[in-house]
């Protein structure tokens, strides 16, 4: 090899190493001080409800409790009351949970509740009782590698702090 030819060759190694140098940085960024999000059901909106099909909007709130912001690039969920299935589905908005912050995002799902009503209503008959939620979830996440991080969520809702009057 002539040191033309390294000269020429030159600026594209030096890009390869600091492109390899960077994906390093990243990886040690997700490394073992990284510590999952917390995703939250914060609130269920009935849109629309028909015998066969029904509208809601879920609303998640994710904090980061990381010294890096966590791009996302979708989330896919199932969410089941007292065991029963109420939704499942994904969504693939984008967003930014910045350092040490939180964001908040909907997501539209239409579901059909008809095979589960005779439940449904029993949970429902009185508002004051308390309703078993799960939530699972894959969050995906990064910009150049994917990466997902698994979300297991369990709580109670009150039906009557859903009603709106």
């Amino acid at each position: 090899m002539s040191f033309l030819s390294i000269i020429k060759r030159t600026p594209a190694l030096l890009a390869c190493i600091a492109l390899l140098g960077y994906l390093s940085g990243c990886a040690s960024g997700v490394g073992s001080k990284f510590e999952e999000p917390d995703v939250q059901l914060v609130d269920v909106e009935l849109v629309h409800a028909k015998l066969l099909e029904q509208q809601f909007v879920l609303h998640f709130r994710i904090d980061n409790p990381n010294a890096q912001s966590i791009p996302m690039r979708g989330i896919q969920y199932r969410i089941l009351l007292n065991d029963t299935p109420f939704a499942t589905g994904n969504n693939g908005q984008w967003l930014t949970i910045p350092a040490h912050g939180y964001e908040y995002f909907s997501v539209p799902v239409h579901t059909n509740l008809w095979r589960h009503v005779k439940v449904i209503v029993r949970m429902l008959e009185n508002p004051n009782k308390p309703i078993h939620y799960a939530l699972h979830a894959d969050l995906k996440t990064g910009l150049l590698f994917s990466n997902k991080i698994n979300v297991v969520r369990h709580g109670d809702i009150i039906p009557g702090d859903y009603i709106r009057e």
